[in-house]
């Protein structure tokens, strides 16, 4: 079987153009990827826990503490210790990661209206139940 035959093949060449588009968008402005996915994961309102984002974002927790920091370092994000239990903390936007967040959302919204522009839904739903087949068996141990 050739590799462009096998099913994680594509899911690994999509996913690498699909990341590539997004980190050349997200370097205009100054963030990477997965701070924009990170951005895109937190609730303003009541902030959202640390130990939250990286199960969210498939993400262990050491990589999860290295774009927190950076994401501190340009000012994007504050952190608030939980009133109620200490070792909870709480990740909040300032003014400018609300502005990076509003970009990552636009982009976002921007690549998938113009996939749906493109592919007919038919389509995308039998994508989408494929995937999530694919995911089942794979959370529950139905490949090896």
């Amino acid at each position: 079987m050739k590799p462009e035959e096998t099913v994680d093949y594509n899911f690994k060449v999509c996913w690498h153009a699909i990341s590539r588009m997004y980190n050349t968008e997200a370097a205009q402005n100054d963030i990477t990827t997965s701070i924009g996915f990170v951005l895109l994961n937190i609730d303003q309102e009541a902030g959202t826990p640390a130990t939250k984002i990286a199960p969210l974002l498939g993400l262990e927790a050491r990589s999860l503490t290295r774009i927190l920091k950076s994401m501190e370092e340009k000012q994007l994000i504050y952190k608030v210790s939980d009133p109620t239990d200490k070792r909870l903390v709480r990740i909040f936007l300032t003014d400018k990661g609300l502005e990076k967040k509003e970009v990552a959302r636009q982009t976002v919204k921007h690549f998938n209206n113009k996939v749906r522009e493109e592919i007919p839904q038919k389509d995308l739903d039998k994508f989408f139940e494929v995937c999530n087949r694919i995911l089942g068996m794979i959370e529950n141990k139905d490949i090896f």
